[in-house]
């Protein structure tokens, strides 16, 4: 009888382990959900995940980054300051506020928290390109181009072979400067990189007719 009885909770206690353990495999995972670009869906994971735990950075961090993939600015920004009011150093929720905050045009307010990015970011990040394009950016809407052209140029020295783009703007900002001859070096990496892109083929147009 204590055999049978024994069996029986043996039996019960591995059903139960079994069935948690398929209910843990069947949760859905809110970065890999982020990374397949439904927004949507990662954000309601990440905000049951805070619920549940509310100091939960990594679940700010992937809300933030969903919130701003579904271009939800305002509110990214909001709970990018509530993550950091649990730690402020963590360099991808500064990055996150960077973002949203040059999203919405709070143009000293990004160049604030990029600069606080790249002051505190390891240099093996793959955002540091981006928050120097960013920079960039920055600056070509405040007409400060000479400032502009280092940013961009830091963004290039970063990743020299990826984005026909980023050369682009280095050449604009260039050009804008009245660095022409520079600007035409930018436009021909760009060219390189992406023979069709209009921007620089403009550009280089641009440029090629004030140097002669």
């Amino acid at each position: 009888m204590k055999i049978e009885f024994k069996k029986i909770i043996l039996s019960l206690v591995l059903s139960s382990s079994v069935a948690a353990s398929a209910v843990f495999a069947q949760k859905p995972d809110a970065l890999a959900l982020y990374r397949a670009g439904k927004y949507a869906e990662s954000v309601e994971i990440c905000e049951q995940e805070l619920l549940a735990n509310p100091k939960n950075i990594n679940s700010y961090v992937v809300l933030c980054w969903s919130l701003v993939g579904k271009k939800e600015y305002a509110k990214a920004e909001a709970k990018a300051i509530e993550g950091r009011n649990l730690n402020s150093t963590d360099t991808r929720l500064i990055e996150i506020l960077a973002e949203a905050k040059y999203y919405q045009g709070k143009n000293n307010g990004a160049l604030e928290y990029f600069q606080l990015y790249l002051a505190n970011a390891p240099q093996s990040s793959r955002d540091i390109g981006f928050a120097y394009f960013y920079i960039g950016e920055i600056y070509i809407r405040q007409a400060k181009y000479q400032h502009a052209d280092i940013a961009f140029s830091m963004a290039v020295h970063v990743e020299p072979t990826k984005y026909a783009s980023w050369w682009s703007r280095c050449g604009y900002a260039r050009e804008m400067a009245g660095a022409y001859e520079s600007a035409l070096v930018a436009y021909n990496k760009s060219l390189e990189l992406d023979h069709t892109f209009v921007e620089s083929l403009r550009g280089k147009e641009r440029v090629t007719a004030k140097l002669n």
